[in-house]
Order: structure tokens, then sequence, then C-alpha cells
């Protein structure tokens, strides 16, 4: 029973993968285990810290060159297993919190940034709507997974620092929506996934002194092999790809086209009962607009309810 207590909680684990980077790259998100199933009425709450050197942008319509910008990102989260309709789901929100300080070239001029503040909290709800129903603790200790197909939605909110006459801020300005579907197979000790996304941005109306700046959608895809040990640890090797967001300002389409390549590697370890942590790095191996950075992270869990 213990055992089965510690894969249930590694399961979970997932949804806090680059927790602290939400509101930064949302659409570059490496995200292993996203749509695995665990218990109704299961909670977690999440801390996490991550850091970044490279051309970070937390503004994707940015078009930096040069860049060497590091970021020391903190967040804390709470997500809730739901019973949708029979299935299971997973609701979660994420508050981060970034130090920033670097510097970049934009327009052939060097621009420097040193702020901290809010980060754009996220919202998401997740929905498993094939090969995982709602289950109680009880049930889920002798189930299997199969295939499962999920779906989600998250929502970043311009609730965050921004100052609109500094080129690099911590916030956007903006809302934007990640409609996400999900896969996920498990062949024995190992699981093989796959995601497709698109997400969607408002536009800026008050971009670097009051300019409008509007971007097209950025599509994604990740791709996971999932290896689960016997004792609830796993481990995953991670692929991203995303591409599209180019940019309008003031009405004159930009030539930014964006289609960047990612590796990661995610590793997480069951503490005991109630307690997890998760550490996970990636890297950019290719792009096209120069926005390409290095990330290390780690992430506690604690979990309660359900029955555990």
């Amino acid at each position: 029973m213990a055992w089965r207590l510690k894969t249930i909680g590694s399961q979970l684990l997932a949804f806090c993968a680059l927790l602290g980077l939400i509101a930064v790259a949302d659409a570059q998100d490496i995200e292993p285990r996203a749509y695995s199933n665990a218990p109704i009425g299961v909670n977690f709450l999440v801390a996490g810290y991550a850091y970044t050197q490279g051309a970070l942008s937390f503004d994707p319509a940015l078009s930096l060159t040069d860049a060497d910008l590091r970021t020391n990102n903190a967040v804390i989260g709470y997500a809730r297993v739901l019973n949708l309709g029979g299935k299971s789901g997973i609701f979660d929100l994420t508050l981060p919190y970034t130090f920033l300080s670097g510097e970049a070239i934009y327009e052939g001029e060097p621009v420097e940034r040193q702020v901290d503040g809010m980060s754009n909290p996220a919202f998401r709800l997740s929905w498993n709507f094939y090969g995982a129903p709602a289950m109680g603790l009880g049930e889920f200790r002798t189930w299997q997974q199969d295939l499962v197909i999920g779906a989600s939605l998250r929502v970043s909110a311009p609730w965050s620092q921004y100052d609109s006459s500094r080129l690099v801020n911590i916030g956007t300005n903006r809302w934007s929506f990640k409609p996400e579907l999900g896969i996920s197979k498990t062949l024995g000790q190992w699981t093989v996934e796959g995601q497709l996304a698109a997400t969607i941005y408002t536009e800026n109306d008050d971009f670097f002194g009051g300019n409008t700046r509007k971007q097209d959608p950025i599509y994604s895809a990740q791709a996971h092999t999932i290896y689960g040990f016997k004792s609830g640890k796993w481990a995953s090797f991670d692929l991203t790809w995303f591409g599209g967001g180019r940019t309008t300002f003031n009405g004159v389409d930009k030539q930014d086209l964006q289609q960047n390549w990612r590796l990661g590697a995610t590793f997480a370890v069951p503490v005991n009962r109630k307690n997890s942590v998760k550490f996970y790095a990636s890297s950019g191996v290719s792009d096209r607009t120069g926005n390409s950075y290095d990330l290390i992270g780690i992430v506690w869990q604690y979990r309660w309810g359900g029955g555990l």
C-alpha cells in the first residue's frame, strides 16, 4: 500500500512541470504526465524554483538579439483532482514571482534591465475524457492505465509587473489562452505521450510607449518517453517544438516568425506518503529567432485529501 501511495503522488507531480515559467514561456512548456489519472478529491500544494539563462523573453513578441537574460523564479501553486462527468480532471492555479536581470540588443540598440515582481498567474482545467474514469482511492489502487486522451485550457492573466516605458518586463500586459490535446499510452513500465496546443494572445495596446502590438498564435507539440520505477520514481526524456507567433506593430507586419526546438529531462521522487520532489532541466537546440535559453528547476509537492 505504501508503494501504491507513492505512485499516486508521483503521477500528479506532472501538473507542476515548469510552474516557475508558466507566465514566462507558456508556448515552450515541457510537461510530461500532464494527463495521468489520479484519485478524486486529492489536493496538491506546490512550491518551486527555476533558474534560466539565455535569450528568454517574457513576451514572445519581442525580437531581441544577443540576449543574456537571467531569471530566478519562485512559484506557489494549488491543484485538485475533480470528477467531470464520470471522467477525471484537474483544476490548478499558479502564482509566480520573478527576479530578472540582463542585457540584449533591440533593433540595433543595447537594452539593460534589472527588475522583480509578480509574473502572470495562470489557471488551468484539464479533462481526461477517454480512458481515465473518475475513481476514489480504493478503486484507483487496482486500476491500470492503458490509453488516456485528454484536453485542457490554460488561461494566463496580465496581473503582473509591467512598465510600458521599458522594453523588457516580467509581465506582458495581455491575456493568453492555451487549448491543448494530449494522449498517453502505457506499455508495461514505459509510457509514451504526445501533446498538441495553440497559445492565443490578446493585443498589447500599451507596448513600449503606447504602441499597439498583436501576435499570431504560437503552435506547439510535445513528445515524452517515460519510465516508471516500481518504487514510484519516474524519469522522462522530453522534446518540444513551437512555431508561429508572427507579430504586427501598429498595423505593420514584422518578419519574426518563430520556429524552435527544445530538449529536456525530468526526474520525480516520492519522498513519503504526502510529499514528492521533482527535478527538471531543458535547453534550446534549434531556434529561428534567437530566443533559446537554458532552464533548471526543482518542485516540492504536498498532497492531502481523497482518502490519502
